[in-house]
């Protein structure tokens, strides 16, 4: 069994990689999540959360966050490497731990899908 752990180094924390994945416009979309993208040269996928006040109050957000983190942990092996993604829930959407594990690795391959057609 892979590592399941979310290291450090894992994780998006400057504010120039934010800038660089927004200022990239690529993205996927679905009910429940949006996930902005763009390449890491790195053999690792890394991950960076957004979630805005306008979600609701701290423990909505702070739910959002642990279900996306727990989502990105347990499908990291499916993800595409050489990526940096910033995640965000969808405005309305409901904290559903199933429908993020689903969408994350799914929308994860469109993004990776489309900023390879970009590339090329």
């Amino acid at each position: 069994m892979p590592d399941q752990g979310f290291p450090r180094d894992h994780r998006i924390r400057s504010r120039a990689d934010f800038q660089r994945v927004h200022a990239s416009d690529v993205f996927a979309a679905d009910g429940v999540l949006v996930v902005r993208g763009c390449a890491n040269a790195l053999s690792y996928a890394r991950l960076g959360l957004s979630v805005s006040r306008q979600v609701g109050p701290a423990v909505v957000r702070n739910r959002w966050k642990r279900l996306i983190r727990e989502a990105f942990r347990r499908t990291r092996p499916q993800l595409p490497v050489g990526c940096d993604f910033v995640v965000r829930p969808r405005r309305g959407a409901r904290p559903d731990y199933h429908q993020i594990l689903t969408s994350l690795p799914r929308l994860a391959r469109q993004l990776a899908h489309r900023l390879s057609r970009r590339e090329a």
